[in-house]
């Protein structure tokens, strides 16, 4: 099932979405209190995704699926040819920073070039969405924790990322978390370890990889993080970006205003962002 955040006729509701379709679920709480009330709310959910009036998805706005997360976490340094450019060795254990919640953003909106951030580049990544929260969670149990994918863009500002050792700041700026276009949910998505992912500018083809290129994969990954923290419904996980990046081609080549950054994973979608400069 894919499930969407949308705005249609002033109002931000919760649907489903069939091809090129959406049906408004009668669910007036937001997607986290979906997900942490999944099984009692599939089944409604099923039932109107099958008698729904459908709305043409080209009439209705995406937003950001999960509008506030709790917490996002991400991964840094986690494809073997991101390592190479970044002229650094594979890590030996996982390289984690957050991104404020305050930088997600809707998966068709403009992402900001900041007043004191010019140096935005983009990082195409699959998001995974924690649904059955949990400490210790074993690498064996980790993928009943999760509740779907989307496309994720780590959009990132490398001055500020780089300016101390922890890269958080440079992560977090507003609306540098796209995320989108909607949540497929595991039962669809199949292997999140089988899955290619792409990002363009302006059309030129800027990475391509496969997950199953991970350092980490992503079971490594929420057994790691929840060693240390309590997982809760609707939490994000970045999982990664491949090689490609902007800062790590000769010239650099950071994003401008009118860039156009698609970015695409295989069954779960397209987001794709226009570069603006804050106002």
């Amino acid at each position: 099932m894919k499930i969407a955040t949308f705005e249609y006729g002033g109002a931000k509701r919760i649907g489903v979405v069939i091809g090129k379709e959406i049906v408004a679920a009668n669910y007036a709480g937001s997607m986290i209190d979906l997900i942490a009330n999944w099984d009692s709310q599939v089944g409604a959910l099923k039932g109107v995704a099958q008698t729904g009036k459908r709305i043409p998805l080209s009439d209705v706005r995406l937003l950001a699926p999960v509008q506030r997360p709790g917490k996002i976490f991400a991964i840094g340094l986690n494809y073997a040819d991101h390592i190479a450019e970044s002229k650094m060795e594979t890590p030996k254990s996982q390289v984690w920073f957050t991104k404020a919640v305050t930088s997600v953003n809707g998966p068709f909106d403009p992402i900001l070039i900041g007043k004191t951030g010019p140096m935005v580049d983009y990082e195409v990544e699959l998001v995974a969405v924690i649904g059955k929260g949990g400490r210790h969670i074993a690498k064996e149990n980790a993928s009943k924790h999760v509740f779907g994918y989307c496309v994720g863009n780590d959009v990132t500002e490398r001055v500020w990322q780089h300016r101390t050792p922890q890269w958080s700041l440079g992560k977090s700026f507003d609306t540098h978390g796209p995320i989108g276009p909607w949540i497929t949910t595991s039962d669809e998505a199949g292997d999140p370890h089988e899955l290619g992912l792409r990002c363009f500018v302006n059309g030129q083809k800027r990475q391509e990889s496969n997950t199953r290129h991970l350092v980490f994969n992503l079971w490594e990954q929420i057994a790691h993080l929840s060693q240390a923290m309590t997982l809760e419904p609707g939490d994000l996980i970045f999982t990664g970006t491949p090689g490609g990046v902007g800062a790590a081609m000769d010239p650099r080549q950071f994003l401008k205003a009118g860039d156009v950054v698609r970015c695409e994973i295989d069954s779960l979608g397209v987001i794709e962002g226009a570069l603006a400069a804050e106002g």
